[in-house]
């Protein structure tokens, strides 16, 4: 009998064991897949650039295009302009850069006249370079410089000339310009040892301006002062220059007056080229500018300027010490009740106002008429008849009489038979069958 037992106590301890150890396996099975499914540990933030410094200013993505200085005025046959390493032709009413060469070919003749109306006039086969040109009105450091490498070119000095310093070079000398009217001819081959005639010739008005001659070393070689007269400029020993007083002939200077006068035609017709030519860069420049809105003032209604001197109205209620407000303005004062007199309805929202002025009423500035009531939206209107006259249609009624403001309204009764007053009552009679 105590061996079953035994052996029953044995299997429910082994039960008991073999629970404890599944349990525990369970709970230690977990731990590794949490291990495995653990996220990874975050990568720190990479720094972000720093931001360009705000003192370096952003580089202009397009240079701007110059100004022209000049323009073509006259042109027959045909000539050429070098820019920017560039040959192109060129046409009446081109404009002309500073740094550009101007050829004519062997049948051309060109003019150009400059923004201070400076012309220049060239024949075939003539090259000039416009070296220098500044030009401000009414400035006072004008300057430009001219460079006829080859050819015959006319010129008539203007504003530079007169408030700056405006020179012409030639392969042999260099010419100070003082106002006036000249010609230049360089042969053909414009080398150094080749030689130059500068020529004065008045001007259009018959005055006589200066030519200042200076050797290509800088050494001044003389002055032309009186016109038609020139010097004939070459190179002399030990790399010096000479000037040489030029013969000129009568029929020779009919031929220079006769070119020198179509600089003259030339800067005529120039002028208004180059004022044209302005006048059309502006309106460019002013379409290209960007419109700036207009500055509104604090306080100030948007749309609406304000004057000087005017203080805006605001339309809210204004309202004055004691919290009584003030009408906005353009409204009418509320007119306020007379002591005694009875209350004036409100008109309600939608009736029309009653405009008509009651009889007997006074004109404005007189006495005030007696206050009437509102009349009720829906209800029909009440027309105020005339003392003695009949309503349409029904029978006259007997006249009211006006009551004093202020007074309380008395009812009138209609005419019948009137009751005697109390005292004068007959006594009624008895019932004759009591």
């Amino acid at each position: 009998m105590a061996c079953p037992k035994i052996a029953l106590t044995m299997l429910i301890l082994g039960s008991v064991v073999a629970l404890g150890t599944d349990a525990r396996a369970q709970a230690d099975a977990p731990e590794p897949a949490r291990l495995a499914q653990a996220p990874a540990s975050p990568t720190p933030p990479t720094t972000p650039p720093p931001p360009p410094a705000a003192s370096q200013p952003a580089a202009p993505t397009a240079q701007q295009a110059p100004d022209p200085v000049g323009s073509v005025a006259t042109l027959q046959g045909s000539a050429s302009v070098t820019r920017n390493n560039a040959t192109s032709a060129l046409a009446l009413r081109d404009p002309v850069y500073k740094n550009d060469v101007l050829q004519t070919k062997v049948d051309g003749t060109l003019g150009i006249t400059f923004d201070d109306e400076t012309t220049f006039t060239l024949k075939p086969n003539t090259r000039l370079a416009v070296d220098e040109f500044v030009y401000q009105e009414d400035g006072t450091s004008n300057a430009a410089i001219f460079n006829v490498v080859r050819g015959t070119a006319a010129f008539v000095a203007a504003e530079v000339a007169h408030t700056g310093n405006m020179k012409i070079d030639t392969p042999t000398s260099s010419l100070g310009i003082r106002g006036t009217t000249g010609l230049v001819e360089v042969p053909e081959g414009g080398t150094a040892g080749s030689q130059v005639s500068i020529k004065l010739y008045p001007d259009a008005d018959g005055r006589v301006g200066r030519i200042e001659v200076f050797g290509r070393d800088g050494a001044q070689l003389g002055i032309l002062s009186r016109g038609a007269t020139g010097f004939a400029v070459r190179p002399g020993a030990g790399g010096r220059f000479t000037a040489a007083p030029l013969q000129i002939s009568a029929l020779e200077a009919e031929r220079d007056r006769s070119f020198v006068r179509q600089a003259f035609a030339a800067r005529t017709v120039g002028r208004q080229i180059n004022q044209q030519r302005r006048t059309l860069q502006q309106q460019q420049r002013n379409q290209l500018r960007p419109s700036q809105p207009n500055q509104q003032r604090p306080g100030q209604v948007p749309g609406r300027e304000q004057r000087p001197g005017l203080q805006q109205q605001r339309p809210e209620l204004r309202t004055v010490p004691g919290g009584q407000p003030l009408p906005s303005p353009g409204t009418r004062p509320v007119q306020q009740q007379q002591p005694g007199a009875p209350p004036t309805q409100q008109q309600q929202p939608g009736a029309r106002p009653n405009l008509q002025q009651q009889p007997g009423a006074a004109p404005p500035g007189g006495r005030p008429n007696a206050p009437t009531l509102q009349q009720q939206p829906g209800t029909k209107p009440n027309l105020q008849q005339q003392p003695g006259a009949a309503p349409p249609g029904g029978r006259p009624s007997a006249p009211t009489l006006q009551q004093p403001p202020g007074a309380r309204p008395t009812l009138q009764r209609p005419p019948g038979p009137q009751r005697a007053p109390a005292g004068q009552r007959k006594p009624a009679k008895k019932n004759e069958g009591r």
